[in-house]
């Protein structure tokens, strides 16, 4: 070390100067003076019983003096003459003298305790991992995404990014602000998060009580689903939830004002239900108005009819109303009395009847998300899993072998898993088509199979039935599947529906354009099917396999499926954009930004690559927007006795 006064180095070195030669010839005297005392004490020893006090009397004598001889060689070194220490030991003293009083090793210079604990802290911290880094990438194409959007269509439902303009086309109430608040949250985008609760607390009420027509379903995902999820993520719910393991920031919505805003659309969903002559939700309301009405065919998505419950269920645990629960609740508990086909419904429900309309059976539009909400439900109502909810579990896993029975088929030549549809019901045709929107399905396996916790715990513990065990490998199956209906295409990016190749199946069309891909004889892209709109629910089931079975080809997936959207969706201006087609090259693209890219899409894929285990799937379920609510413990529900 150099440069320092009053950091003597601890082996001796020569140094030029007459006041260090003077000083050293001091040191010379009182070390000679110093060894015969200690040499003539010594001999005593030889003659007479050595005693533990006597040596501790030597031992003492022989520090003090080192002390003095330490402290006065260091004091007559200057910071000028330090500097011109040679590396070398000095050849004039003594050898003897050397080899018998030799200075231990030099140490690292003393650290204050805040000091220590902060070089500490830093030796720990290891280079930022792989999958950090590419977290990292998430993160900033979420900025770019909200800047395009705040630019050109801030308090618009969307942003149109190549017209730079925004479009209403979800009601008018901002979706795509509420949506993307809590990714904001999760990823601690501060600015994002105070750009999106300002204009929230400033303008959302306001635009409740003037707007129009919304759809029930979409406001109740999106919306409602949306300021739920903030007001728990800010710190609003402060007696129930697990344990996010999202760092509190500064910056951060009012829950207060979240809650207020909630309950005042959610009085008006309401109308919904309570203007309803059946269990079944119309499937608009006019806010402004606070009416309801059916669709103008009359009927009710039987997936939008029944994917209400989590977020009006979490409303009345936190607001202290059981209203919003028993409404929702009337719906699965009505749904249970209905006819099915070995678990499986039609997609279509008529309010004014309570029956289903027509024989269409399908996971894909329409029908997906009933299945998601018959586990997601019972795993959010914990307390009552094995008592009044336990029809809810029963029902999925009679509808998950149903699933396996009449709609699982594998393609040839390769052998790929798909689940295809009954169009005509149970005694029609059976069509191998699947909706990009199926992919929600191998992570709700998976979920059901282990509850949230990992494969191999759950394995440990024996939890597993044998059941499980075969949903679990379906689930992974038709993962595969729908990573190859992207890697089968030009750009990397899947199509909103394909078609597969089945024995006896003579219906042929275009493939993904991927001539390198294995499965490029094993799936076909029609033309009216090949756009893309940024959908999330293949990276949905990445995210929740990874956590489950910590298989890290699930990342890499969803890594490979992240730089196409990068490479051929990001616009330079701000913003992603849909895609017309996903086999040809450049792709050509379609003006429009889903509010979903921003709140499901990457952050799912920021949560797969995360390496803390933010918001654990044992203590949190995702709404079919993303939207993570906290798995109630509480046992002051009581209306699911209805």
């Amino acid at each position: 070390m150099s440069g320092g006064s009053g950091h003597l180095p601890y082996s001796m070195r020569d140094v030029d100067g007459g006041a260090y030669n003077n000083a050293k010839f001091r040191h010379r005297s009182r070390l000679k003076m110093a060894t015969q005392a200690i040499v003539t004490n010594s001999s005593k020893y030889h003659c007479g019983k050595f005693t533990v006090g006597k040596f501790l009397s030597l031992l003492m004598m022989s520090g003090l003096i080192y002390l003095l001889v330490h402290k006065s060689s260091e004091g007559f070194v200057s910071g000028e003459l330090h500097d011109k220490v040679e590396d070398r030991h000095t050849k004039k003293d003594s050898p003897k003298l050397r080899t018998f009083w030799r200075k231990p090793p030099r140490l690292p210079p003393r650290l204050p305790p805040n000091e220590i604990y902060k070089n500490s802290s830093l030796q720990k911290q290891s280079l930022p991992s792989e999958w950090t880094s590419r977290q990292k990438k998430v993160k900033e194409a979420f900025e770019h995404a909200w800047s395009g959007y705040r630019n050109y269509a801030m308090g618009y439902d969307e942003l149109m990014p190549l017209s730079r303009r925004g479009v209403d086309r979800l009601g008018g109430l901002g979706a795509t602000v509420v949506d993307s608040l809590d990714t904001a949250i999760i990823m601690g985008a501060e600015d994002v998060v105070s750009e999106a609760s300002k204009w929230i607390e400033d303008n959302l009420m306001k635009k409740i009580s003037e707007k129009g027509q919304v759809n029930l379903f979409e406001t109740t995902i999106r919306v409602l689903g949306g300021l739920l999820s903030a007001y728990h993520l800010s710190g609003g719910d402060k007696t129930g939830g697990g344990d996010s393991g999202i760092p509190v920031t500064s910056k951060r919505a009012n829950p207060e004002r979240l809650l207020e805003v909630s309950k005042d659309l959610a009085d008006r969903l309401l109308l919904a239900f309570t203007s309803s002559p059946t269990a079944i939700p119309l499937s608009d309301v006019v806010l402004r108005d606070r009416t309801a009405h059916a669709a103008p065919d009359g009927l009710s998505s039987t997936s939008e009819a029944t994917t209400l419950q989590l977020e009006f269920s979490y409303l009345s645990r936190i607001s202290g109303d059981p209203k919003y629960d028993l409404e929702a609740m009337k719906v699965l508990k009505h749904m249970q009395t209905l006819p099915k086909v070995e678990g499986l419904v039609p997609i279509y429900i008529n309010p004014s009847s309570g029956q289903f309309s027509g024989e269409n059976i399908r996971l894909g539009s329409r029908g997906d998300s009933y299945y998601e909400y018959l586990l997601k439900v019972w795993i959010q109502q914990e307390k009552y899993r094995h008592t009044s909810l336990k029809y809810l579990f029963e029902m999925y896993m009679e509808a998950m072998r149903g699933v396996k029975h009449l709609l699982v088929r594998k393609t040839i030549p390769n052998g790929l898993v798909f689940v295809g549809e009954l169009p005509y019901g149970r005694n029609g045709g059976f069509s191998p088509k699947m909706d990009h929107l199926v992919c929600f399905l191998p992570g709700t396996l998976a979920l059901g199979a282990t509850k949230g916790i990992t494969k191999k715990k759950a394995v440990e513990d024996h939890l597993l039935t044998e059941e499980d065990r075969e949903n679990l490998q379906l689930a992974e199956d038709l993962a595969k599947t729908c990573v190859e209906m992207y890697f089968v295409t030009s750009t990397g990016l899947a199509p909103e529906i394909a078609y597969f190749h089945t024995e006896g199946n003579t219906e042929g069309g275009p493939d993904g354009g991927n001539k390198s891909s294995e499965y490029i004889n094993d799936i076909i892209i029609k033309p009216l099917d090949h756009h893309n709109l940024l959908r999330p629910e293949t990276v949905e089931s990445l995210f929740v396999l990874h956590r489950i079975t910590e298989d890290p080809k699930y990342r890499e997936w969803g890594w490979q499926i992240f730089q196409a959207f990068e490479k051929y969706t990001k616009v330079d201006s701000g913003g992603y954009t849909s895609l017309d087609d996903v086999t040809s090259l450049p792709p050509p693209r379609r003006d429009k930004m889903e509010t979903f890219f921003l709140g499901e899409t990457l952050k799912y894929l920021y949560l797969l690559f995360d390496e803390s285990n933010i918001l654990p799937l044992d203590k949190y379920v995702f709404n079919t927007e993303a939207h993570p609510l906290p798995i109630i413990q509480s046992v002051e529900q009581t209306s699911h006795s209805v």
